[in-house]
């Protein structure tokens, strides 16, 4: 394949609206364009309301563009059929904000992960079985949990079950949505870090969204900065959080607070990210930009 996995092409959403009892047009994404190339994390980030979950949602089809176009592995998947939107559940998967809500509390965790292996991939259920086990061994749960319900299991461990069925149909691309800010700061590296390790392992993408730049630093090898729904400013990771452009940036790097602090005594067993990210795909625009510092 040529060209970015995911390339978002001059996307506007608008939404109906209402201000004083009177019908408006809200826009949430103000013609942006950005791309994501193969084994390439992208950091979205900016306040509630600058537009980055709704990209987010456009990418996975849960929200029409208003204009504009989202490609992926060079089809546009902006106004897809159901049927062909289902397949790309395959290859485009997403992990929410809030772990407990994106699981169904009817369902064991085996449940969960195993009928998409077993409906998208036609698995048996002993291959399918298989599978999950060693998923959830790979984000650090036991085998036991495939039996067991979300209600069971902390917050931590439920966003890990989360990751899991992301990652269970083996996906290209996932969206990660603020997934640690429902979580207790003495967790969260955990997960990013299992996010990292994920990522070094299988070589997927991620759009990664998040209000907090100090995370997205640690997880990305590019960085766009939204605001008010247009793109403000968009580079190297290293670059934006050293020599920000935009007046908006160094407002956000101004207001951060590291991920977790090693020295913080209210913090228990802390865990810091590691910095070590692993490389995009050789040949990629991203991997020209890492391999010159």
């Amino acid at each position: 394949m040529t060209g970015p996995l995911l390339d978002i092409r001059d996307l506007r959403v608008r939404f109906p609206g209402r201000v004083r009892g009177r019908r408006t047009v809200v826009t949430a994404v103000d013609g942006v364009s950005l791309s994501v190339d193969e084994g390439e994390t992208l950091g979205l980030v900016g306040e509630s309301g600058s537009g980055k979950s709704t990209i987010g949602n456009a990418v996975l089809g849960l929200v029409r563009p208003t204009s504009g176009s989202v490609w992926f592995r060079g089809e546009n998947i902006s106004r897809l059929p159901p049927g062909r939107r289902r397949e790309l559940g395959r290859v485009i998967q997403v992990v929410f904000q809030d772990p407990y809500s994106s699981l169904n509390p009817s369902r064991t965790i085996g449940q969960t992960l195993g009928e998409p292996l077993r409906h998208a991939h036609r698995l048996p259920r002993r291959v399918a079985d298989a599978r999950v086990r060693d998923m959830l061994r790979q984000v650090g749960l036991p085998a036991d949990a495939v039996g067991r319900y979300p209600a069971e299991f902390s917050g931590g461990q439920r966003q890990r079950i989360a990751i899991a069925r992301a990652f269970v149909l083996e996906p290209r691309l996932v969206v990660c949505d603020e997934p640690t800010s429902a979580l207790d700061l003495s967790v969260q590296a955990q997960i990013l870090n299992l996010l990292l390790d994920l990522q070094r392992e299988h070589g997927m993408s991620y759009l990664f969204i998040s209000h907090d730049i100090d995370v997205v630093r640690h997880m990305s090898h590019r960085i766009a900065v939204l605001l008010g729904g247009r793109l403000v400013e968009q580079g190297r990771a290293a670059t934006v959080t050293r020599t920000p452009r935009h007046p908006y940036t160094r407002s956000l790097l101004g207001a951060v607070l590291p991920v977790v602090d090693p020295g913080d005594p209210t913090v228990a067993n802390p865990e810091t990210v590691r910095t070590t990210l692993p490389p995009p795909a050789p040949g990629t625009v991203a991997d020209a930009a890492w391999g010159s510092g």
